[in-house]
């Protein structure tokens, strides 16, 4: 199933859904057609192009702030797939301060590793095993985070997503 990028009536991400419920908001008159896809919806008596990205045509309040969860596909887009220690592909998550000698299981301390850094880590802290952090691990904050946790994004999702991950740095 297809999906498709809403956006609020200010261009803020707010959440991805099924193509064919982006095409009933735009029906509906609750959003606008701002990019559309490659595939194209028919009825008897009309043709309608698939939605991409739709933007509301009201402004939605959002009342909270919207945590990204802390998942292994979250981490992973957080450090674009590569080694916080080496810079190598990344196939495991690593606790910067083990959870044996009091890490906890948060943003600031999960980061993603390659196989041999992990292994050569092992239940170190980092000065005992020599490794440094390319950066300092923090939370997402910004919305596009939930958007982008959610799976594979589409090339024409990528300017507003980009607006804002820069509009929240």
């Amino acid at each position: 199933m297809s999906r498709a990028l809403v956006l609020n009536a200010s261009y803020e991400p707010l959440c991805v859904v099924a193509t064919r419920r982006a095409l009933i908001l735009v029906i509906g008159g609750k959003a606008e057609l701002v990019h559309p896809g490659a595939g194209v919806f028919r009825s008897e008596r009309a043709a309608f192009p698939e939605p991409s990205v739709v933007r509301l045509t009201h402004y939605v309040k959002v009342p909270f702030r919207a945590r990204v969860a802390l998942n292994r596909r979250a981490v992973f887009a957080r450090d674009g797939h590569r080694c916080q220690y080496c810079g190598a592909a990344a196939e495991n998550l690593d606790h910067v301060v083990p959870r044996s000698k009091g890490g906890l299981h948060t943003w600031e301390n999960v980061v993603a590793a390659c196989r041999p850094c992990n292994t050569r880590k092992e239940d170190r802290l980092l000065a005992e095993s020599g490794l440094k952090l390319r950066s300092l691990p923090s939370a997402p904050r910004a919305r596009a985070w939930v958007v982008m946790a959610a799976g594979a994004l589409r090339p024409d999702w990528e300017p507003y997503l980009e607006a804002s991950l820069s509009a929240s740095a």
